[in-house]
């Protein structure tokens, strides 16, 4: 399995916008990590920028689980970028 890093940014008025998304969010994010495939995922205390990590067998899969997200789906997220992440330590 492959680890990667997600960065992405979040809309201007992101906490009145994902309130009605919120609860269907952080089940979702719940679920993946239950599977194993998200490591950890948050927003930086500015609430400008979300980061996650994953551990998945590619990257279309982290992609679709992005894209399935309440927050993409509604415009919480406004864009992201996917890398794949060599863990030296």
């Amino acid at each position: 399995m492959t680890k990667y890093v997600l960065w992405g940014r979040y809309c201007d008025n992101v906490l009145e916008k994902r309130a009605p998304h919120r609860q269907a969010h952080l089940e979702g994010l719940q679920a993946q990590k239950e599977r194993g495939i998200l490591l950890t995922i948050g927003p930086t205390q500015d609430l400008t920028q979300v980061f996650g990590l994953y551990e998945a067998e590619s990257l279309d899969q982290v992609r679709e689980l992005v894209e399935g997200d309440p927050y993409w789906r509604h415009g919480v997220w406004t864009e992201y970028e996917i890398k794949e992440w060599i863990q030296a330590l």
